[in-house]
């Protein structure tokens, strides 16, 4: 990323003083735009991520859209859980 815009949003005002409520108890007021900029960071982490990897990868094109896929085999993740957690003897 390069540098830092100043930029001016219209926010509900509610949402806005819950947000720099819980940003103030956490981090400190001070850091209300990073958490603004995690915020977007985290909504557009897929974007981000593809354009990590096409950096690692070049020359490969990486899918913009991940879909899930079933498994070949018939799985049971309760079992799989129930065993994982069983004490080791």
């Amino acid at each position: 990323m390069s540098g830092k815009i100043k930029t001016s949003i219209v926010v509900d005002e509610k949402l806005w003083e819950k947000f720099k409520a819980k940003v103030g108890a956490e981090k400190g007021l001070k850091k209300l735009s990073e958490a603004v900029e995690d915020a977007i960071k985290e909504d557009l982490g897929e974007i981000i991520i593809a354009s990590w990897l096409e950096a690692q990868l070049p020359g490969k094109q990486i899918p913009r859209k991940v879909t899930p896929v079933k498994p070949k085999t018939k799985t049971n993740a309760a079992a799989v859980l129930r065993r994982m957690r069983e004490p080791k003897t």
